[in-house]
C-alpha cells in the first residue's frame, strides 16, 4: 500500500498557502519575452497564420499562408514563419505549419469546441481559456482534471470562464531555459 497521499485545493489551510505580491512574482526576463512575443503575433504573416488555423484547423500550408495574404511574396513569408518558428511562435516542419499558439495539431488533453461545432486542440489549459476571447465568441472546452482524470466541460465567453467553472484551477509552472520550446512537453 502507497503511503502517498494528496491535498485537495479545499482542504488546504491559509497557512499552507505562499502568498505573493504582484511585484514580487514580475520576472522581467519574462516581461520582455511576452513583449517581444505580442509584438510578433501582431505581424501580418503570424495573423494569417492564425486566421487559417482557427477557420479551417491545421496542418496549415506555407502556400496557404501567402496566398492569403495580399501581394505577399512566398520567399518572403518562408522567411518570416521561419524566423517565428526560431522563436517559438509556431513550428514550421517543411513546408507545413504543425502548431500556432494556442492551436494544436497533435491531439492533446484540451479541446476547445466552437458554436457552429468546429474543435480545436490547443497547447495547454491557458490557450483553451484565451480562444474564446481571441476569436470574440462563446467556446467550450473539454479536458480532464489533471490530479483525479475526472471530464470537465464548461463554456468560456470573451469575458472569461463561466460562473459554473469557479471551483475550478490552473495550475501554472514556470519554464526552466533547459526545456527548450514551450510546445515540446504536448
Amino acid at each position: 500500500m502507497s503511503n502517498v497521499s494528496y491535498v485537495y485545493p479545499s482542504e488546504l489551510a491559509m497557512a499552507d498557502l505562499l502568498i505573493k505580491t504582484a511585484d514580487e512574482l514580475r520576472d522581467s526576463d519574462v516581461e520582455a519575452r511576452a513583449g517581444a512575443r505580442r509584438a510578433a503575433r501582431e505581424t501580418p504573416v503570424l495573423r494569417a497564420v492564425l486566421r487559417l488555423f482557427a477557420d479551417f484547423g491545421g496542418p496549415v500550408s506555407v502556400a496557404a499562408v501567402a496566398a492569403s495574404i495580399a501581394g505577399a511574396e512566398p520567399g518572403t513569408v518562408r522567411k518570416t514563419l521561419a524566423a517565428l518558428s526560431e522563436e517559438d511562435l509556431l513550428i514550421l516542419r517543411g513546408d507545413s505549419i504543425e502548431l500556432a499558439y494556442p492551436f494544436s495539431t497533435a491531439p492533446t488533453p484540451f479541446v476547445v469546441g466552437r458554436a457552429d461545432g468546429r474543435e480545436h486542440f490547443t497547447c495547454c489549459a491557458i490557450d483553451a481559456l484565451g480562444i474564446a476571447p481571441m476569436l470574440n465568441e462563446n467556446v467550450e472546452i473539454a479536458t480532464r482534471c489533471h490530479h483525479c482524470n475526472a471530464a470537465l466541460r464548461f463554456p468560456v465567453g470573451p469575458e472569461g470562464p463561466s460562473p459554473g467553472a469557479h471551483d475550478l484551477m490552473v495550475w501554472v509552472t514556470r519554464m526552466r531555459p533547459e526545456d527548450g520550446r514551450a510546445c515540446t512537453g504536448l
